[in-house]
């Protein structure tokens, strides 16, 4: 296998994955059934991280077919999982408020198995952040956001209105929170994304210019110091 450039869902590190650090395997469903003939495969890939090294496990599930020279060759991609981690959810400090980081990691663990589940998730994780974050005035969803429009930077206000007006996403965002609205994983990933722009946006950038300003300050008292 040639080596390929990845990102580990551990650590989060970019790292080049050489042959020496991945390993995959075949079992093939031979017997007669009704779906057909069918190869699961899984990979496993350790992290050439030394201050990671952890596995990540994954299996797909292929539609295959035997070859003439003996072998399986694999068709359609039927379905896959990430079995370690469980999902490629982010991690965020505790400064992010318990019950958001709770919504937002169940939202990434579900995105696949149950889209719609996992978008409501999302939208709960959204009018939370709003809440804590903004202190904003309790109402639709939708009317949330818009009482944050000229408070919030360009970029983060653009990546909140393209996921707003987006098909089934921009309907959605006008009901109730808690009504399972049909997604799919496409836009439930969507919807994820939006959350970790404003978890990393709003809080992770303000404490980190809080440290910044702190180093500052602390310098600045240290040079006074006789």
């Amino acid at each position: 296998m040639d080596d390929f450039n990845w990102v580990c869902p551990h650590c989060k590190h970019a790292v080049t994955i050489s042959d020496g650090r991945v390993t995959s395997h075949n079992h093939t469903l031979y017997i007669d059934n009704a779906a057909g003939r069918r190869t699961l495969q899984t990979i496993f890939i350790v992290c050439p991280n030394p201050n990671c090294e952890k596995f990540t496990l994954m299996a797909t599930l292929y539609e295959s077919e035997h070859t003439p020279q003996g072998g399986e060759h694999l068709l359609k991609k039927v379905q896959s999982w990430s079995l370690v981690p469980a999902s490629a959810s982010k991690h965020f400090p505790d400064y992010v408020p318990r019950p958001i980081r709770e919504d937002y990691g169940e939202a990434c663990l579900i995105r696949d198995l149950s889209p719609k589940a996992s978008a409501t998730l999302s939208r709960r994780c959204i009018q939370g952040i709003l809440r804590d974050f903004w202190r904003v005035n309790p109402g639709r969803l939708v009317e949330e956001i818009e009482q944050v429009k000229d408070r919030v930077d360009l970029i983060t206000w653009g990546a909140i209105e393209a996921v707003r007006k987006l098909g089934n996403i921009g309907a959605h965002m006008e009901k109730d929170i808690n009504v399972i609205v049909d997604v799919d994983p496409k836009e439930a990933a969507l919807l994820i994304g939006l959350v970790e722009t404003l978890l990393q946006e709003w809080y992770v950038a303000r404490e980190e210019r809080k440290a910044r300003m702190g180093a500052v300050i602390a310098a600045a008292a240290s040079k006074k110091s006789p």
